[in-house]
C-alpha cells in the first residue's frame, strides 16, 4: 500500500518495547563491520535471510540486517521492475526519521536531500477554507524512496532479484535461517500460513483512487465536495517541488450513483479533476495504474511461525487517512533488526519483535479505524459550524487533541472555542449545559458505579462519603449507582434500592449533603431492575456468579440464562409487566421526594429493560417481542410511567447499550431508532454505553471507544447525548465537547482514582471561572503542589584534556 498520512504521523508517540526504542538499541548494539559476532557453527544468528517483497519495509530490513552483519547472505525477491511502484508520495514522521538517522545515517542523509516539508493543514468545506498550522510534515516520492533503498542495498551487497516471483515460503523456510514476508496487503505468505497467523481482513464502506497532480499544494489539503450523488472528499499533499499526491474517496453508494463503476481509468481521472477543479486550480490529474479500490484492514493473531515472520502490510494495515503503511513497515524493520541483535536465537527474536510491535500497531489501527469511520460518515458532520467541522476533522482519530492542537496553533483553536461559545480563558469542559430546568455548570459527569455496599437496599455512611466526596470534587453532575426498584430487582445483596421509605430517607440525607456542601453540583439517580442478571455475588467475590445460597427468583423478557451456570429467569407475564412498571413509578416518586435533580432510566447492560430491547435476549412472540418497535414497547411504557410522576422541570435521561458487540444483536442503526423513540416520549438526553448484554460479546475496547455511537445518535437522532467509556483525561473531555461529538462526558474509574478529578482538571488548566468552584475549606489546596527541581545547571565551558 502506498504511503499517505495526515497530521497524526508527526505525533511523537514513542515506539518502544520494554528495552527501549529500536533505533537506540540498534545504535548501541552495532558492531564493527569487519567483526563477526559468532563462530560459523553457531545457528542462533541468522546468516541466510530471504525477504519476500521489495517494498520500503523489505528493502530497509535488508539494508539494516546487512549493515549489522556484512557476512549475511540476504536475498530480496520483487516481482516488479525497479521503477514500478504504486502510489506517489510517502510521508514519514519525525519519530520514524529519528530511528532511521540512528540506525543508518547514509539512508537518512539521502532522504533529507529529497524531503518536501510543510506545516499547514487546509480544510475546505462549503466554500470556506480554514487553515491550521504548526503540524510539521516531511514527504518524498515513493519512487525516489525506493531508489534510495535500492542504492543502499546494492552498496551493502544485498541480492535483489527484480521481476522474479519468490519461491514458495515453505521452501524458503527450509533453506534459509530467516524468511521475512514483506509481500503486502495481499500477502501470499500470510495465506500460506493462515492456519497459524489467523488473519482477519475487514473491508470498508468507501472507494478511493490514488492519483497525482503536477504541482505542489502549499498545505495538506482536505476538500469536501457535496455533489448531486453524495459527498466526496479529496486528501492532497505535496511530495516534491512540482508534484502532489491526490486521493479521492467516497462511500460505495455515492461511487455507484456517480457512475464511476462504468468509467475507465482515464474517464475516472477526468471526472475527479472536474469535481475538484477548485482545489486543483483546474489542472489535470494523472495516474499510475490507478484503480478504484476499497481499503482492507489486516489484523493477524500471530506474526511469526518458525523462522517465518510478517512485516508491514502483510502483518497489518492502517487507513491512509492517519498512518502510512510505509511508516509502520519501516518501524517494523527497525524493531525486527534490533530484536535479532538482542535475542539469543531466531524464535526468541521473533517473539520479542511481536511483543514489541503488536501493541504499537494495535493502537495505530484503533486510531486509524476511528479516522476511517469518521470519513465514512462524513455526511453527518456537514452541518456543523465551519470551524467546529474543521476541528472535528483534525481530532477525528482521538490522537490529536484539543490541548495538542492548541500548542500547535493557538489562534485556530481559540477561534473554534469562540465559535463554540467558550468565554475567554474557559476550556470547553467548563461551559454550562442546560437540560430542561437544570443547568449544569460544566460538562463532567460522575458516571454511575455500583458499590455493592448497601444493607437491605439502604445507602449508608459509605455512600454518603463516596458520593459526597465526588460532589465536592467539582463535577457538574454526580450519578448514583443503579438503584433498584424492588428487592427482587437487585443485582446483588449489596445493591441500593428505592422501594421503601427508609431507603428514600437515606438518599435524602445524601442529596441534602450535596446541595448544602457542594452548591452548584447536581445529583442524579439511576433507576433499574436487574432482570436475568440478578441474584449474584458481590463483584469482588465473583462478577455475575450466582449466589451460593439465598437466591431469589429472576424474571426477564424471555427465559434465557445470562451464561452457563446462571439461573434461568421466568418470562414476565402481562400482569407482572404491570407490577414492574408500577415499581418504577413508585421508585421515581420516592426519588423526587428524596431531592434528586435528575433521573436516569437504566435500559442498558443486559438488565431488565435492556433485555427487552435486544433481539438476543427478547425472544417473545407477543406484543412485547419481535420487531424493534415491539421490543421498545415495555421500556417506553416504563419511561412514560416514570415521566408522569417525575417533576416536569427536572430532566429525565435514558442509558442504552448502543451495540451488543455480538452477531445478531442491537446495531448502531437500531440504537439511533431507540434513541429517537425515547426522545419522542420526552427523554432529555441519551446516555450512550455499549455491551454487557450477552456473555459472549466481543467488544472493541480502546480510548473513548464508545464515543462514535454517541456521536451518531447526537447527529442522527437530534438529541443531546452523554458519552462514556475509557475517557480518562480532561484533554479528551475538551476534545470531544469542542468537536461536537457529545454534550456531556461521563467518567467512572478516573473518579475512583481521584474524587477531585474535575477540580484538579481546572487547576492544571489554570481555570478559575464559574464552571467549577473549590469548596471553601479546600481553597488553600487549589494550586498544584510544588515539586523539587528536576533541572540542573547546563555546561558552560568545555575544557581540553
Amino acid at each position: 500500500m502506498a504511503g499517505a498520512v495526515t497530521m497524526e504521523a508527526n505525533l511523537r508517540v514513542p515506539t518502544k518495547g520494554a528495552r527501549g526504542p529500536a533505533d537506540v538499541r540498534l545504535r548501541r548494539g552495532a558492531r564493527p563491520a569487519t567483526t563477526h559476532p559468532h563462530s560459523p557453527d553457531e545457528t542462533r544468528h541468522p546468516l541466510r535471510v530471504a525477504i519476500i517483497g521489495g517494498g520500503p519495509g523489505g528493502l530497509y530490513a535488508a539494508a539494516l540486517l546487512k549493515r549489522l552483519d556484512p557476512t549475511r547472505e540476504i536475498t530480496v525477491w520483487e516481482r516488479n521492475a525497479p521503477d514500478e511502484t504504486f502510489g506517489f508520495g510517502v510521508v514519514l514522521s519525525d519519530e520514524t526519521l529519528g530511528g532511521i538517522e540512528h540506525a543508518d545515517p547514509v539512508v537518512y542523509a539521502a532522504l533529507q536531500k529529497d524531503f518536501t516539508r510543510w506545516d499547514d493543514i487546509d480544510i475546505v468545506h462549503r466554500g470556506t477554507r480554514h487553515t491550521s498550522g504548526g503540524h510539521g510534515f516531511a514527504a518524498l516520492g515513493r519512487k525516489r524512496l525506493l531508489e534510495i533503498l535500492h542504492a543502499r542495498c546494492r552498496d551493502l551487497g544485498v541480492d535483489i532479484r527484480f521481476r522474479v516471483e519468490a519461491p514458495d515460503p515453505r521452501r524458503l523456510a527450509e533453506s534459509y535461517d530467516l524468511v521475512i514476508a514483506a509481500d503486502g496487503v495481499h500477502s501470499t505468505t500470510r495465506e500460506t500460513y493462515a492456519h497459524v497467523f489467523h488473519p482477519r481482513v475487514a473491508t470498508h464502506r468507501c472507494r478511493y483512487i490514488w492519483l497525482a497532480a503536477d504541482f505542489a499544494f502549499d498545505a495538506f489539503r482536505f476538500e469536501i465536495a457535496e455533489t448531486e450523488h453524495g459527498v466526496m472528499q479529496l486528501h492532497g499533499y505535496p511530495y516534491a517541488a512540482d508534484a502532489s499526491t491526490v486521493i479521492v474517496e467516497m462511500r460505495e453508494e455515492v461511487w455507484r450513483a456517480a457512475g464511476f463503476e462504468e468509467l475507465d481509468e482515464a474517464e475516472s481521472i477526468e471526472r475527479c479533476a472536474k469535481i475538484f477543479a477548485d482545489a486543483l486550480g483546474s489542472r489535470p490529474l494523472r495516474s499510475n495504474k490507478s484503480t478504484w479500490t476499497t481499503f482492507r484492514t489486516v489484523v493477524n493473531d500471530r506474526w511469526s511461525h518458525g523462522n517465518v515472520v510478517l512485516l508491514g502490510d502483510a502483518a497489518h494495515t492502517a487507513h491512509f487517512s492517519i498512518g502510512s503503511g510505509t511508516k509502520l513497515a519501516v518501524e517494523d524493520a527497525l524493531a525486527l533488526a534490533a530484536c535479532l541483535e538482542e535475542q539469543p536465537d531466531v524464535p526468541q527474536a521473533l517473539a520479542a519483535y511481536e511483543e514489541e510491535r503488536k501493541p504499537v500497531v494495535a493502537s495505530t489501527q484503533r486510531a486509524a479505524r476511528a479516522s476511517l469511520e469518521w470519513f465514512e460518515n462524513l455526511r453527518r458532520h456537514l452541518d456543523q459550524p465551519p470551524r467546529q467541522f474543521a476541528f472535528n476533522l483534525l481530532t477525528r482519530s482521538r490522537r490529536v487533541t484539543h490541548d495538542n492542537l492548541r500548542l500547535r496553533d493557538a489562534r485556530f483553536t481559540e477561534a473554534v472555542e469562540r465559535e463554540f461559545g467558550c468565554p475567554p480563558g474557559t476550556p470547553p469542559m467548563f461551559t454550562p449545559f442546560r437540560l430542561r430546568g437544570l443547568t449544569l455548570r460544566n460538562r463532567v459527569v460522575v458516571s454511575p458505579m455500583d458499590m455493592y455496599s448497601a444493607v437491605d437496599g439502604v445507602p449508608g455512611d459509605f455512600h454518603l462519603v463516596h458520593l459526597g466526596a465526588r460532589a465536592l470534587g467539582g463535577a457538574g453532575l454526580v450519578m448514583t449507582e443503579m438503584v433498584c426498584v424492588s428487592e427482587e430487582g437487585r443485582i446483588t445483596p449489596g445493591c441500593t434500592g428505592l422501594y421503601t421509605g427508609r431507603q428514600a430517607d437515606a438518599w435524602k440525607r445524601i442529596t441534602d449533603f450535596v446541595h448544602t456542601q457542594a452548591p452548584g453540583t447536581a445529583i442524579g439517580v439511576q433507576l433499574g431492575h436487574s432482570g436475568r442478571k440478578g441474584s449474584t455475588k458481590l463483584m469482588w467475590e465473583g462478577m455475575d456468579e450466582p449466589l451460593p445460597d439465598g437466591n431469589w427468583p429472576l424474571v426477564a423478557a424471555s427465559p434465557l440464562p445470562y451464561k452457563p451456570g446462571s439461573q434461568t429467569p421466568r418470562q414476565l407475564s402481562r400482569a407482572q409487566l404491570t407490577d414492574i412498571r408500577e415499581q418504577f413509578s413508585a421508585a421515581a416518586w420516592r426519588a423526587a421526594r428524596a431531592g434528586f435533580d435528575l433521573l436516569e432510566l437504566h435500559c442498558a447492560h443486559g438488565y431488565l429493560l435492556s433485555g427487552f430491547l435486544s433481539p438476543l435476549t427478547n425472544r417473545r412472540t407477543d406484543a412485547y417481542g419481535g420487531s424493534l418497535e415491539k421490543r421498545l414497547r415495555f421500556p417506553l411504557e416504563v419511561f412514560d410511567a416514570v415521566r408522569a410522576v417525575w417533576p416536569e422541570e427536572k430532566p429525565l435521561t435514558v442509558r442504552i447499550s448502543a451495540t451488543d458487540w455480538a452477531e445478531g444483536g442491537t446495531t448502531a442503526e437500531d440504537a439511533v431508532e431507540i434513541a429517537r423513540a425515547f426522545a419522542a416520549h420526552g427523554a432529555d438526553a441519551i446516555d450512550v454505553s455499549t455491551g454487557q448484554v450477552v456473555a459472549e460479546e466481543r467488544p472493541e475496547f480502546g480510548r473513548s471507544y464508545q464515543t462514535p455511537f454517541a456521536d451518531r445518535i447526537r447527529h442522527e437522532a437530534g438529541v443531546p447525548v452523554i458519552t462514556v467509556g475509557a475517557i480518562s483525561s480532561w484533554d479528551d473531555v475538551n476534545s470531544l465537547i469542542l468537536a461536537g461529538r457529545t454534550d456531556l462526558c461521563a467518567l467512572a474509574r478516573p473518579h475512583l482514582y481521584d474524587p477531585h478529578w474535575t477540580l484538579h482538571a481546572a487547576a492544571e488548566q489554570g481555570y478559575e471561572g464559574p464552571g467549577v468552584t473549590w469548596p471553601t475549606p479546600y481553597r488553600a489546596g487549589s494550586r498544584r503542589p510544588q515539586t523539587g527541581r528536576t533541572d540542573a545547571p547546563k555546561p558552560r565551558l568545555t575544557l581540553g584534556g
